[in-house]
Parts: structure tokens; C-alpha cells; sequence
């Protein structure tokens, strides 16, 4: 019988649980320069769509509490929201708090709505979600009216309130207009779409951010989940002791982490055993071109 990634995951976050608390910490995962400050930020970070748009209750605070001790403990610090992401954000602030844990958060979210009042509104109340009043990251989300946005984040870079600019999409049907906006200059990070499955950033975005000192963070890594769902059915193929994976969502982060412009990769959960695996796909070694065609050709991508 095979074990969904779930199932066996579990059976080994409960051994983790069970150790002592020293037995959990181990090698801190690699990190990567944002381009613009020289600041060195850890490679995989949490995305918390879906994932962290719970109740008050503990049965659902617990797990995601559990998932940020994952990723601190794993040297991770990248939190990725949006006010689109339900009660995501306070959900975030208030496992913060409550631990004592804000100082090892990378914060990023992001401004979606329109026009330049409605932006600072939506942007004070995400700091106040947060529990916040500088948060390291702000981006416009999905170009959402951006050019009435910029000069907002740009005055509040200048006044602390934010450390750093970006720019998102999900969709490579945007790439195009992404580079448009990012060529002038004036942003941080650009947040877009990249999979095994899903490699149109390949073709000119990703280079243009290196070309021009732009940090890259990436959703979707497991091209939507379903890519994931399918390859976790399989067993795991000889190649992938080679660079150190043991799980094919570890597979999959590394094929993204294998391009040296990429800054961060993002896959959300709210599940402590997946924080555990997938922060593993920031220690050890990538892929080089011909492993990445050979697991390309493995997946059928």
C-alpha cells in the first residue's frame, strides 16, 4: 500500500513531536541575497492562502502555531499574506504574538484594492491584522491599480512603515506586462507563478529580475497542488538521493530553488508535518540542467 503524503508524513512529524525539543532543530536552511539591500533571506518561506483562513477555536490556531515553530525552528522566516486570503492576516498576528515570535517573521502581504485612499485604509488595517508597524514587505497584488499604489508604498518606505516594494501575479499571462511595470524601476520583489509544470517565468521574466536586481518570490510551486497529488501516488525516483530529497514536494521546491534568481519559494499549508518537509528543500544541493530535464521528463511536464 502506498502512503499519501499525508499519512506518511504524519507518522513522522509524530516521532518529531515525541523527541526532545533539541532533537528538532537541526541545519538551517540555505539563503539567498535580496538584490536591492544585501540582506540575506532564508529560501523557503510559508504562504498562508487558504491555509491560514481559520476560526478562533484551537483546533485550528494550533496546527498553524505549529507551522510557524516549523519554519522558525527550520531557519525560515518568509510569511506570505494578503488581505485576499480571508482572516489570514490576523490569524498570522495573533500566533505572533502570542509566542513571542515576531522578530524571526519576514512579513510580507499586500494592498489589493482600488484607488489610493482605499489602499492606505486597507494597508493600516493589515498592519493592525498583523500586529505590526513596520511590515517588511508590502506588494500590489495581481497589478491591482498600481500605479495609484506606488507612490503610497514609496513614501511609506521612505517613513519605515514598510521596508521593501513588490509587485505579484499568478498567472503567465501577465509576465509580459509585469516586466513592463517593473523596468522603470522602484520595486524590491515581484512575486509570480513557477512549477515543474508551469515554467513560463523560464522564457524572459526570471532573467529580466536577475538582469535588474529584483528579488523573486514564488506561489504555486507544486503547480496548484494538483501536480503534487498526482507524482505523490508514485514511488520516488533513484535520482532524487542525489540531492537529498526524500519526498517529491522536497523534489519540486528544489526544481524551483535550482534557478539562482529565485529568492524565496512560498507553498502555503497549514500543516506542521508539510512546514517540516518542504523547509528541507532548502538544505543541501540542486539539481543541475540535466537533472532538471531528466525530473521535467519523469513528471511528463
Amino acid at each position: 500500500m502506498t502512503l499519501s503524503r499525508s499519512a506518511f508524513l504524519h507518522l513522522a512529524g509524530a516521532a518529531l513531536v515525541a523527541a526532545p525539543a533539541a532533537a528538532q532543530t537541526g541545519p538551517r536552511m540555505h539563503t539567498r541575497k535580496i538584490p536591492s539591500t544585501g540582506e540575506a533571506l532564508p529560501v523557503v518561506g510559508c504562504g498562508t492562502w487558504q491555509t491560514f483562513d481559520v476560526g478562533p477555536s484551537t483546533a485550528e490556531r494550533e496546527p498553524r502555531a505549529e507551522v510557524l515553530k516549523a519554519l522558525f525552528e527550520a531557519g525560515g522566516s518568509v510569511i506570505d499574506s494578503s488581505p485576499m486570503y480571508g482572516k489570514s492576516e490576523g490569524v498570522v498576528g495573533d500566533l505572533l504574538a502570542a509566542a513571542g515570535t515576531r522578530d524571526k517573521a519576514f512579513l510580507a502581504t499586500k494592498v489589493w484594492t482600488q484607488g489610493r485612499d482605499a489602499g492606505i485604509a486597507q494597508m493600516k488595517e493589515s498592519m493592525r491584522l498583523l500586529r505590526t508597524d513596520c511590515i517588511e514587505l508590502m506588494q500590489i497584488h495581481n497589478l491591482v491599480d498600481w500605479k495609484a499604489h506606488l507612490p503610497t508604498l514609496k513614501a511609506w518606505k521612505a517613513e519605515g512603515r514598510i521596508r521593501l516594494i513588490g509587485i505579484t501575479h499568478y498567472t503567465e499571462s501577465m509576465h509580459g506586462e509585469l516586466e513592463a511595470v517593473l523596468r522603470p524601476g522602484g520595486f524590491d520583489f515581484v512575486q509570480v507563478n513557477y512549477a515543474l509544470d508551469d515554467r513560463g517565468i523560464e522564457h524572459r521574466l526570471l532573467r529580466f529580475a536577475q538582469d535588474n536586481g529584483v528579488a523573486v518570490l514564488i506561489n504555486q510551486p507544486f503547480g496548484g497542488g494538483g501536480l503534487l497529488r498526482k507524482l505523490s501516488a508514485r514511488k520516488l525516483p533513484d535520482w532524487a538521493g542525489e540531492i537529498g530529497c526524500t519526498s517529491w514536494a522536497q523534489i519540486l521546491l528544489k526544481f524551483v530553488l535550482a534557478q539562482p534568481a529565485v529568492t524565496c519559494v512560498i507553498p502555503g499549508t497549514g500543516k506542521p508535518e508539510h512546514m517540516r518537509d518542504n523547509a528541507k528543500a532548502g538544505l543541501g544541493a540542486y539539481p543541475d540542467d540535466k537533472l532538471r530535464q531528466r525530473m521535467i521528463e519523469t513528471a511528463g511536464a
